[in-house]
């Protein structure tokens, strides 16, 4: 099949077994309840993309397993081009829904991750873990499968490691190596977009030592695999989900904690198993990849608050123009964290396994911007949208329908004679859930810390190297090394 439009994607999704919660009740149909039905949308418009002669470019690749045509994010990652058009994908993704798609980013990035790692486990170990990921990978490809990744576990105490923790489940880990596989147990939490996936890709939250070997473990699993619980978490402003009319977008993501209670995991989904020394490479790819791509995620929602900003100055009555300066200022914060990311991925190269490696240095940089400039251009959003748009002080669509004083609300909404009021309330919805609601992506934490990155930033800055070419350039003849540390 290679190629699923988007009545098959949704029939996959209800084939599977109903294992997500939410507000404590059990979800029967992820793409009809109201609680999950949104982020299942906005993972069909890559499906409408795909089989879309206007960007099918973008969304579609070659296997270079099969030769077939195929979703990218079904795909290797081997050229310089195929990791640019992961952060083109990711753009068009957030102009189509306002929000993240974690179901056709984090796995795609994961699997390419494994394809690196698992070929030096191979090689220095003597497993056989980049065949069952290559054949696990060709049956995606089939298949058509959206895949969200899990790398952040619940961690516990922060100061301990993991084999440390009162809660051995804070982390998860292997309980039981079985000769048919393994039986792993313990929480992944804040991983985006699982009730629009079919599968979970599993990576080691951290860089673990020996007495940690349990921890190291990379899989993937069905999204209903027998033992797993789904709790999807509530985002600011969840309760209007339930609305009708436009308090809300047709649009939206989920994020979810997972509980694993002894899950077996067959060895043909199993690519780590204990090999501790190669968690660290996994963190360094993942995190190099993974923060040069979102510099595209938050410059596609920028657009779209571009475009948001536009719309409220016309309903308004005011030309767009007359905010030039300010859309001017958001697009340049847009085509920092995009370019900064290709930038990344330009210095990169091929890794051990032959999938594209992002310099980690401007990587980790790109990350930084990612959590600063994205909330100066929800800022000039709101500086523009005014009032109504961000105060929060908007009457509800069910006021606007309310047959004794609708009409009243109706007439106190409208700006302007061109345009509805209803124009005026989707567009301040529309602001309001990008700059202070559910639409909000986690651009502070969201694939990692700021202050995380920062430290990466500073281990790869070559501090010395740097300050002897201003000694040179200073005509200073004597080494000036840094002073020793004064004893306490």
């Amino acid at each position: 099949m290679a190629l699923k439009t988007r009545k098959e994607y949704l029939e996959s999704l209800r084939a599977l077994r109903p294992n997500i919660y939410k507000f404590g009740n059990l979800i029967q149909d992820v793409t009809t309840d109201p609680v999950t039905r949104r982020t299942v949308e906005s993972h069909a418009r890559a499906f409408d993309a795909s089989n879309d002669p206007q960007y099918e470019h973008d969304f579609t690749t070659t296997s270079s397993f099969t030769g077939e045509k195929i979703h990218r994010w079904n795909g290797l990652m081997e050229t310089l081009d195929d990791i640019i058009a992961n952060s083109k994908l990711k753009r068009w993704m957030f102009r189509f829904t306002g929000t993240c798609n974690g179901g056709v980013c984090v796995g795609w990035n994961a699997q390419n991750v494994m394809w690196n790692v698992t070929a030096v486990m191979d090689k220095e170990c003597g497993t056989n873990y980049r065949e069952r990921l290559k054949k696990w990978l060709v049956d995606c490809q089939e298949r058509g499968t959206v895949v969200a990744g899990a790398l952040t576990d619940a961690k516990g105490d922060r100061s301990l490691r993991p084999s440390q923790q009162a809660n051995p489940d804070s982390h998860v880990h292997i309980k039981e190596v079985r000769p048919e596989g393994v039986v792993i147990s313990g929480v992944k939490t804040m991983i985006a977009g699982v009730a629009a996936s079919n599968e979970i890709f599993l990576l080691p939250g951290s860089a673990y030592r020996e007495q940690d070997q349990d921890y190291a473990v990379a899989c993937a699993v069905p999204r209903d695999i027998e033992g797993l619980t789904v709790v999807e978490t509530r985002r600011p402003s969840d309760g209007r989900e339930l609305d009708q009319g436009w308090d809300i977008p047709d649009t939206g993501i989920t994020q979810a904690y997972l509980i694993f209670q002894d899950c077996f995991v067959p060895n043909e989904r199993v690519f780590m198993c204990r090999e501790f020394k190669y968690t660290g490479k996994i963190i360094e790819h993942f995190t190099a990849n993974y923060r040069a791509c979102i510099g595209a995620c938050v410059a596609g929602q920028g657009d779209v608050m571009i475009g948001a900003a536009a719309l409220m100055a016309r309903i308004n009555g005011l030309a767009a123009d007359t905010f030039a300066n300010k859309t001017a200022e958001m697009a340049v914060n847009n085509e920092a964290t995009y370019a900064m990311g290709i930038g990344a991925m330009a210095l990169g190269n091929k890794g051990p396994g032959g999938a594209w490696v992002s310099d980690s240095l401007a990587a980790h940089a790109n990350k930084v911007l990612v959590a600063t400039l994205p909330y100066e251009t929800k800022r000039l959003c709101q500086e523009i949208g005014g009032g109504i748009a961000e105060t929060g002080c908007l009457p509800s669509y069910q006021d606007f329908k309310n047959p004794e004083y609708g009409h009243l609300v109706e007439k106190a909404v409208q700006a302007c004679d061109k345009f509805s009021a209803e124009a005026r309330a989707r567009a301040a919805r529309l602001t309001e859930w990008l700059t202070l609601g559910a639409g909000v992506p986690g651009t502070m934490h969201g694939g990692g810390s700021p202050d995380g990155a920062k430290l990466v930033v500073r281990a790869l800055t070559p501090v010395n190297e740097f300050a002897d070419y201003a000694r040179k350039l200073a005509g200073i003849t004597g080494e000036i090394p840094e002073p020793e540390k004064k004893k306490r």
